[in-house]
């Protein structure tokens, strides 16, 4: 029976991990899931857990909050003396957080086989510490696990050899199918006093948005007139609410608690539109259909722009309110990529499990060519 550590740090990492623990246990792996505890309050954290049924972790890191340089040091700081007791045969690390570039090294020079879930995603952003993540977790891994075409034809571009690469469709729809049915059933709406179709949904978190005030107040701005027209929900992390607060939110714009998982996936769903900076958001409204305008300059998932609802709105206030306008005029056709289909998970379990059987891979040292 092999033993393969699954990490998760962050509300991002929970939707992503769960089917994969699911799949490998199904198959009869020894799965010990590590919390390196980079998000750690309760609506951040413990709420997804329950939405989600994840076991409780077998291992609790508590790395905390800080700097990016002292939070990934924690992490590696406390994950290298486990990978030592537990002496794994595969770490499983998904997305693109500080833990995960974290874990990803420790497990590099530890000697366990590494495996990327969200592999050869690009922004070409180097400004955000998440593309730093994604491009350093990706070249010390041995297993490349790809959500879309797109995804591998970067990493083949980047050198990796073809035997790493994988091109296994997108975890996150895995969680959003199994869940699909338990989240319409939530109350959400009735909570909020809303209506099917209604009103528009807005997730703002990204440091270069909510922390730079100049440009929050134009976002602010072109939200305030968008919701003239079609009034918006915003549901605000903890720390994006306190910028929210300090700027000031127009009319029209009602900010709420940050909501759970099954909460949050009936409010995308009975959006009339999405408005996020959010990577998961563009990827969850593309297999919902429904309308979505990502307010940054670039995307590291352009596949939901080219073959879902996604639109790439930038931050300007004008453009915004031009395209949020377009959007709501002539919603986007439905689409959904290929292998978006609840049984990436399964893949991925294959993937690992038969590459193990056959003795593993040696570390990729070199790339192609």
């Amino acid at each position: 029976m092999p033993r393969i550590i699954c990490v998760a740090g962050a509300r991002p990492n929970y939707m992503k991990i769960k089917p994969v623990m699911d799949a490998l246990e199904r198959l009869g792996a020894e799965v010990v899931l590590v919390h390196t505890g980079q998000h750690y309050d309760e609506s951040m954290n413990d709420v997804f857990f329950r939405d989600l049924g994840i076991r409780p972790p077998d291992r609790y890191l508590g790395a905390g909050s800080g700097t990016h340089a002292r939070q990934t040091g924690r992490v590696m700081a406390a994950f290298e003396p486990l990978v030592d007791e537990l002496a794994p045969d595969a770490v499983v690390v998904v997305g693109d957080i500080n833990s995960t570039l974290a874990c990803a090294l420790v497990t590099a020079k530890a000697g366990p086989l590494l495996a990327h879930v969200e592999a050869g995603l690009r922004s070409r952003d180097w400004s955000m510490p998440e593309e730093v993540n994604r491009v350093a977790t990706d070249r010390v891994s041995d297993y490349l696990l790809a959500p879309s075409p797109d995804a591998a034809a970067n990493l083949r571009a980047e050198g990796y050899r073809e035997d790493q690469i994988h091109v296994v469709g997108n975890v996150m729809i895995d969680t959003l199918l199994a869940n699909l049915e338990r989240a319409r059933a939530s109350d959400v709406l009735d909570r909020y006093g809303l209506t099917r179709g209604g009103y528009g949904l807005v997730t703002l978190h990204r440091p270069a948005n909510v922390d730079e005030p100049g440009v929050l107040r134009r976002l602010l701005k072109a939200l305030g007139e968008i919701a003239e027209r079609c009034p918006l929900l915003l549901p605000a992390h903890p720390r994006a609410a306190r910028r929210l607060e300090e700027v000031g939110v127009p009319g029209g714009i009602r900010m709420v608690p940050a909501a759970g998982y099954l909460d949050f996936i009936a409010l995308q769903d009975a959006a009339r539109v999405v408005l996020t900076d959010s990577g998961g958001v563009q990827e969850e409204t593309t297999a919902l259909g429904v309308p979505c305008v990502t307010l940054r300059e670039n995307t590291e998932r352009p596949i939901t722009v080219e073959e879902g609802t996604n639109v790439l709105a930038g931050t300007d206030p004008e453009r915004i309110t031009a395209v949020v306008n377009r959007v709501l005029d002539d919603p986007p056709a439905a689409r959904c990529p290929a292998l978006w289909d609840g049984r990436a998970s399964e893949r991925i379990a294959r993937v690992l499990l038969e590459g193990l059987a056959a003795g593993g891979r040696p570390r990729p040292t070199d790339l192609a060519g």
